[in-house]
């Protein structure tokens, strides 16, 4: 029988969705699970996005041009220069959501046996998409000790070497919901400047900053313009995970050239997507005010209740809806599995991704856990309650299974 690649053994599982079995099992016996491994947000997508679907009266759904359809690029220029992002309808590609555009940068800017460094924990299909590309993630470690703050700039150039081709950030970071600083983007900057490298920048979580500090994008670092490849998606801030609409923007033209060879064939983005999409940016003030007001409650119910919980910490997130959280187990991903498996506590339980999927570094994250806080309040403090339980009984079972001094 033939083999499957090479590439296809080293893509990881996604420590995201690769329990999602048991979770199916365990809700065909009956049990209630709390998804709080996914970022999935509940809460609705803008009604004006809704009631551009319904108003579709095409006799054709056509292909939409490669590089996504212009009026939506347009518009997106206006959304950006709200947030002091001067950009042209050229600079912008639409992508099949976020992780397209991820892929085809890689694919766009890096050889086979290029390295790029990545502060981890990072989101796993980073290292998924470095795969595809033939590339190597090295990662730079940063701790929950440390709030997974940056480390000195000492610390990169000991990973940078002639395969050296880019920095990758994730701003606010998924993960961990860090949000990277000013002095530490400048230390970013300095470092693509002095070795000519791409930063590719992740930001797709920039209307989630819940700290008084501004919002630092790459693209407002000086001097490195054509260096900088930023990912951005409507899924998380529109609650429009489904439709897979995601942007590619550069100002390098060379990037840009490269990236439409992937675009055309691959031949278009979603064109129902992208109705929606642009239908999104007129939503009203009040859906983004009211949605970043719920995550800053939802943040608060869970990081208090995470950190009540004996032998559990958690820091408390600066951006996204994300935290990554210590429990007081010795192997997460063997509690997640069990949680969902053997566990249940009045008929219901906790689904959560273990964190040693969003690191490379061996045994790095044993004992942590992603968690979105992208459930209703009443539903989050319930979960913790579940977690509160399922960590008594499993302890209580290790402790049973201890050998004897008899």
């Amino acid at each position: 029988m033939p083999t499957i690649s090479i590439r296809g053994n080293e893509m990881p599982a996604s420590p995201i969705r690769k329990l999602a079995p048991l979770a199916d099992a365990a809700k065909q016996r009956g049990t209630h699970v709390f998804h709080l491994n996914i970022g999935q947000p509940d809460l609705p997508t803008p009604q004006v996005a809704i009631d551009a679907i319904r108003r579709i009266d095409r006799k054709v759904l056509e292909y939409s041009p490669s590089a996504g359809n212009r009026s939506y690029r347009e518009k997106l220029t206006t959304y950006y220069r709200k947030f002091n992002i001067n950009l042209s309808a050229e600079d912008i590609i639409i992508t099949t959501g976020g992780s397209e555009a991820v892929l085809f940068a890689f694919m766009s800017c890096l050889n086979p046996g290029d390295e790029i460094i990545v502060p981890e924990p990072a989101y796993a299909n980073y290292m998924a998409f470095a795969i595809s590309a033939g590339a190597r993630i090295r990662t730079i470690v940063t701790t929950i000790e440390e709030g997974f703050s940056l480390p000195k700039v000492e610390k990169f150039e000991e990973l940078i070497n002639e395969r050296t081709k880019g920095i990758l950030i994730c701003n606010p970071n998924n993960p961990t919901g860090y949000l990277y600083s000013r002095r530490e983007m400048n230390q970013i900057r300095d470092l693509v400047k002095k070795y000519d490298l791409f930063l590719f920048s992740d930001e797709v979580y920039r209307e989630f900053i819940y700290t008084g500090s501004p919002y630092i994008s790459a693209c407002h670092l000086e001097g490195i313009g054509n260096n900088v490849v930023l990912i951005d998606s409507v899924s998380k801030r529109y609650s429009e995970c489904g439709i897979r609409i995601g942007m590619l923007i550069t100002k390098n033209k060379e990037v840009r050239n490269a990236v439409m060879k992937f675009c055309q064939a691959r031949l278009s983005p979603p064109l129902v997507g992208q109705i929606a999409a642009e239908a999104s940016l007129d939503a009203p003030e009040e859906y983004t005010r009211e949605t970043y007001d719920e995550y800053v409650e939802r943040r608060k119910c869970l990081i208090d209740g995470l950190n009540r919980i004996p032998g559990v910490y958690s820091p408390i997130p600066m951006g996204a809806f994300y935290t990554v959280a210590r429990l007081p187990v010795d192997d997460s991903d063997k509690f997640c599995a069990w949680c969902l498996s053997d566990f249940e506590y009045e008929g219901q339980t906790v689904y959560m991704a273990p964190a040693s999927g969003f690191y490379t570094t061996p045994d790095a994250g044993r004992n942590e856990v992603r968690i979105a806080y992208v459930l209703k309040k009443e539903d989050l403090m319930r979960a913790l309650f579940i977690l509160e339980k399922a960590l008594e009984t499993y302890r209580s079972l290790q402790s049973d299974n201890l050998p004897s001094d008899d």
